[in-house]
């Protein structure tokens, strides 16, 4: 097989977009002068960009899906569809010579290729590439891709020198998950409590909250609490791509289970990121990341609840972390 356009349809959350990096990477090296075309959310579509192994990146929807593809002639030899939306799938057998799903019901027919969904928990990266895997493409590069651009560089430098900070220890902080999963979040009073412990050991440490307009009340508060010569908040305040961009100029990332947390991993940033025990770091933290300390909650997954309160974890485990990265930078 020598496929000459290929399309990858996930259209999911921040996070899950950047997790199917490591994938395109593969088919690009398996298959160099193929077209690849992602169709994802609107709302993700902004964390690819840059991203030079692409041919197209298409917003697009489930109810976009419904409508296409009827009078056109099959565009890709193969397609790689991610989700269980039925609208996306059919859209996908329109479009393609051969679409590969993950299905209950795993079998091999002209068309199409069901691949069977995992029995059990298994690296959020690992999982993704099982429908490339059905087709003998390995992944052998498991880092997550994000491209900051020249110009969203030169934006980021100048905000830290208008905010006289260029000098200094930049340290971000995530405090939230998304709403729907706010158990995963770590008490911002632990965070406060972990800035004293920053401060008292690098007085020349800056504190740069992170976040969307969801944190911003959080972020404000803590900031507050801090200090404006300490501490700033960016929570609801940059696009996406400018908060991207500030935080490829940081030492250090500190971070709970989310999209941002991601990022971080995508950009290579010296970082800790705490997990819950209902979705356990081993399975969704960045992979191959040199300066990454995963911290897990201390219940084990197998009797892990959303009720489980992620301040088990001490404030004290976060600082040894933070203390050990920061001493071998």
């Amino acid at each position: 097989m020598q496929p000459q356009n290929i399309l990858i349809i996930n259209v999911a959350r921040f996070g899950d977009t950047l997790l199917v990096t490591p994938v395109i990477r593969a088919l690009k090296e398996k298959w160099p002068e193929a077209n690849i075309d992602i169709f994802v959310h609107k709302k993700t579509k902004e964390i690819l960009e840059n991203v030079g192994l692409l041919n197209e990146l298409k917003a697009f929807s489930k109810g976009k899906a419904k409508w296409c593809g009827w009078f056109s002639r099959r565009q890709y030899d193969l397609a790689f569809v991610y989700g269980h939306d039925q609208s996306l799938l059919q859209y996908a057998k329109r479009a393609a010579n051969l679409t590969v799903y993950f299905s209950d019901n795993a079998g091999k027919k002209s068309h199409e290729y069901a691949v069977a969904r995992p029995r059990e928990l298994m690296p959020a990266q690992q999982e993704r590439a099982l429908l490339i895997n059905a087709l003998g493409v390995d992944v052998n590069n498991w880092r997550l891709h994000y491209s900051v651009s020249s110009c969203e560089e030169a934006y980021a430098k100048g905000f830290l020198q208008q905010q006289g900070i260029e000098r200094q220890l930049r340290i971000g902080f995530q405090l939230q998950s998304f709403p729907a999963k706010a158990y995963r979040d770590w008490p911002v009073e632990h965070f406060y409590k972990l800035a004293q412990r920053i401060y008292r050991d690098y007085p020349h440490a800056h504190i740069l909250l992170l976040g969307s307009k969801e944190g911003e009340d959080s972020a404000r508060m803590l900031a507050e609490k801090l200090g404006p010569h300490r501490c700033s908040s960016l929570a609801g305040k940059t696009t996406m791509r400018q908060n991207a961009a500030i935080m490829s100029q940081l030492n250090l990332y500190v971070g709970v289970d989310t999209g941002t947390t991601h990022l971080a991993g995508a950009l290579g940033i010296p970082m800790v990121a705490l997990y819950h025990s209902f979705h356990p770091g081993r399975f969704l933290a960045p992979q191959q990341h040199p300066k990454l300390a995963v911290i897990e909650h201390p219940v084990d997954y197998r009797q892990a609840t959303r009720q489980d309160t992620m301040s088990a974890i001490s404030v004290d485990q976060v600082w040894h972390s933070v203390q050990n990265l920061l001493e071998n930078q």
